[in-house]
């Protein structure tokens, strides 16, 4: 029984060696400072020389030596005695070693393999059964040796890799220290000692070696070290003498160096009273029994841990599923169907927030689709500047070109029209955009949308994933579409009667209309009533000329009301104040006054009334007044009498007039010179003058106007493309998912393909069958060597 206690754990040592299990085996460890005599010891318990030696570092691996006896049977009449009796087998290799220095080789070279060529160390081990009738049944773990600095290319923190090492597998409650120290050396300086007593402060579980007792200095013993007086253990220490270099080197042979051992004990003065505690045969023995003490104690505790382990590798198997279900046709389509449905299901969860599996560390699911819409979407349409893009000039061009050749008595509509329809659509990019942003975070939930077991079947995944983005795909042309047509409504038929439109028009015309030029108030002088600028006196009579004039029907056939004449008024009392059209090719606005000429009091009316025409023109007027300028060009004694105005305003050339006919030699005016005046044209389109005072206030008025209704508008594209996008393509998608999942995938034909599993679940799969299986053996076998034990 005691010999199937140890070959059972061995058996379990190999099992979870290559299956990874997490089994504490009682194990012995031998740990001890470099050249203190652990290879030598290990040898002699074997009983063959199949360790590396040299100098340094040699064991650079975990050595697990299994020492498993095999009695000497006489072999059965007619069949030849065996060649062999001893034999060695390694772990990684499929080969039986007879030749113990071959054994030798192999460490050396799987040493290399892994832990490389330099002196570096690794902490896979490697496992050695050795098969001899002159062993006894024992695991023993060879660990590298301690050491204080590198020496030669070891590295520069070896002290702390081997230490690492060490303490992993001396640390396990299951395991017996065997710490091997030289005597020739103060036990106080024993490094393994000192590492065994950090992790068994008690001395419960260590086995004191000392070794090279026959060096130690003439008139000096090691007897109160090995009876316990020194530095006390529970397992005692024992003493041992190995054969030295020199014995090594002469090819002493094993068997000599035990013999020679137990003469020096029986021989020395000090030790021969306690010789039958001391020596190689009486280590293994020892050794032998406290494993087997040790694994007896271990036992009920190797049981419960075995217990939790398969309960573990259970749960992890049943969450790969049986590979048998998924070989049934028979339930292939019920297993596709119900994968199909439960991910349909996380798909709609994710989206409404119900999903069990929800973050608290970020945004996910239907969450980052609203922050879309608030944040993303409204940020960008409240970012965007109504009239950013649009400058006076624009706007000046705009209600010109709105007109035609005749002048306007208020702010066109057309021009509005032609204004506010490219500012609407400069919500087009982010309405777009947003589209396309929750597409694109519907993809990920589609993405993210998995569990353990559909992980199992990468290709069925892929193939649901596929199906759900090719519908999203197929809204989101329907949803682009919609989303475009918003503002293409919103463009086709602009609604000025809009109530909130309305209001900012009001409040808009509440504006001040228009603010005069700043000029030093004085009372006029002839001069000046003559250039329109009357006194005080004289408001009523020119307002009721100004009046007369405006009395004109409008373009749309509407009567004037009474805003009309208000306006004119505002005008008449703008052009009181001091403002007079400029004559074309005087260098100043009054150089006339410089003659002294005062002009009848029948010429004022023409003179208001080209000014009121000039101011609703603009500058850059429809054309000469013949008669009112060539009257006053006469009457100031100028020499050339020009029939046109100046157009760009900034050009010294155009002084002379855009339409100055050319006298012919019968002093007629000569036709219009055509191509001047296309190029004088063309100078007024592209160096506009600046605004006339009517001008500015038309341009703020439309800005206001562009404002009022672009809010209207952005307000409710902000409304109603989230609204359009929830409609075409997240609510529709929610409610389709599963019946197109149903009519692409659920096809009988396709459900060997789509059950096709991972190759590494697979793998893993049969991994944990097998460790599952090797933790039932073990629990069984365990509970029957309970029962023959009690």
């Amino acid at each position: 029984m005691d010999a199937d206690l140890i070959k059972l754990v061995n058996k379990l040592q190999d099992t979870f060696a290559n299956l990874g299990g997490e089994l504490d085996m009682p194990q012995l460890a031998v740990v001890g400072s470099q050249s203190a005599g652990k290879s030598s010891v290990l040898e002699t318990i074997v009983g063959r020389d199949f360790l590396p030696r040299g100098q340094g570092i040699v064991t650079r691996r975990p050595l697990v030596l299994q020492l498993i006896h095999t009695p000497v049977s006489e072999p059965a009449p007619g069949v030849p005695a065996p060649t062999y009796t001893e034999w060695g087998q390694f772990l990684h290799v499929d080969k039986r070693f007879t030749d113990f220095d071959e054994i030798r080789r192999e460490i050396e070279q799987e040493t290399f393999r892994v832990a490389g060529q330099n002196k570096g160390i690794s902490k896979l081990p490697i496992n050695l059964r050795i098969y001899s009738p002159n062993v006894l049944d024992l695991t023993l773990v060879d660990l590298p040796g301690l050491t204080k600095l590198p020496v030669g290319d070891q590295p520069s923190d070896i002290e702390r890799q081997i230490r690492s090492l060490v303490l992993d597998y001396i640390t396990k409650p299951n395991c017996i220290i065997l710490a091997v120290s030289a005597a020739n050396v103060d036990l106080a300086n024993s490094e393994s000692l000192k590492l065994a007593r950090s992790v068994d402060p008690q001395g419960r579980r260590t086995i004191g070696v000392l070794t090279k007792l026959d060096l130690m200095d003439a008139g000096t013993n090691a007897l109160d070290i090995l009876t316990g007086r020194v530095y006390p253990l529970k397992l005692g220490f024992i003493g041992v003498v190995c054969r030295s270099q020199q014995d090594i080197n002469s090819g002493k042979q094993l068997s000599d160096a035990i013999d020679t051992e137990a003469e020096f004990f029986r021989s020395h003065a000090s030790y021969r009273n306690i010789a039958h505690k001391n020596g190689t045969k009486y280590l293994a023995k020892t050794l032998n029994q406290v494993l087997l003490n040790h694994i007896r104690d271990k036992l009920p505790d190797m049981k419960a841990r075995l217990n939790t382990l398969m309960g573990q590798a259970q749960q992890e198997l049943n969450s790969f599923g049986d590979a048998a279900v998924y070989g049934d046709k028979n339930q292939q389509g019920a297993l596709v169907l119900r994968l199909m449905t439960q991910f349909a299901r996380d798909f709609v969860a994710s989206i409404e927030g119900t999903s069990v599996d929800i973050s608290t560390k970020e945004l996910s699911g239907g969450a980052r689709i609203y922050y879309i819409f608030n944040d993303v979407f409204g940020s960008a349409l409240n970012s965007i500047d109504s009239t950013h893009n649009l400058d006076n000039q624009d706007i000046r061009t705009a209600i010109r070109n709105s007109t035609g050749p005749r002048p306007s008595l208020f702010v066109p509509e057309i021009a509005f029209d032609l204004l506010v329809k490219p500012q609407i659509k400069l919500l087009e990019a982010p309405s777009l955009r947003c589209v396309e942003l929750v597409y694109e975070e519907l993809v990920k939930i589609c993405h993210n949308c998995t569990s353990a077991e559909l992980q199992r079947f990468p290709r069925l995944h892929a193939q649901l994933v596929e199906v759900v983005s090719e519908l999203l795909r197929e809204r989101l042309g329907p949803t682009t579409d919609y989303t475009q047509s918003l503002i293409d409504i919103q463009t086709a038929y602009i609604n000025t009667n809009h109530p909130a439109f309305i209001a900012g028009s009001a409040m808009a015309a509440q504006a001040p209309a228009i603010a005069p030029p700043k000029q030093e108030h004085r009372r006029p002088s002839s001069a000046q009533s003559v250039n329109g600028a009357t006194s005080p006196d004289e408001d009523e009579d020119t307002s009721e000329e100004v009046n007369g004039l405006n009395g004109v029907t409008p373009r749309d056939g509407r009567s004037v009301s009474s805003t009309v004449h208000d306006r004119a008024r505002t005008i008449a009392s703008v052009n009181d104040a001091g403002a007079s059209p400029r004559r074309t090719g005087s260098p100043k606005p009054h150089t006339h006054h410089q003659h002294g000429t005062v002009r009848p009091h029948s010429a004022q009316p023409t003179a208001a009334k080209e000014t009121f025409l000039n101011y609703f023109f603009g500058q850059n007027g429809p054309g000469p007044i013949s008669g009112a300028t060539a009257e006053r060009r006469a009457s100031s004694g100028t020499g050339a009498t020009p029939i046109g105005r100046d157009v760009s305003g900034s050009d010294p050339a155009l002084h002379l007039g855009l339409m100055a006919g050319k006298r012919s030699l019968e002093g007629n005016n000569a036709a219009f010179d055509m191509k001047s005046l296309g190029k004088h044209i063309e100078a007024a389109s592209d160096r506009g003058p600046q605004l006339t005072p009517r001008e500015e206030m038309e341009t703020n008025l439309i800005r206001s106007l562009i404002a009022s209704y672009f809010n209207i508008v952005t307000q409710t594209i902000q409304d109603l493309v989230p609204k359009a996008i929830m409609h075409f393509l997240v609510n529709n998608t929610s409610q389709q998912v599963q019946n197109r999942l149903v009519a692409s995938l659920y096809k009988p034909e396709l459900f060997g393909e789509l059950l096709n599993e991972d190759e590494t679940l697979v793998a893993e799969r049969a991994r944990v069958k097998a460790l599952l299986d090797a933790y039932k053996d073990a629990f069984k076998t365990l509970s029957e060597v309970t029962l023959k034990s009690s």
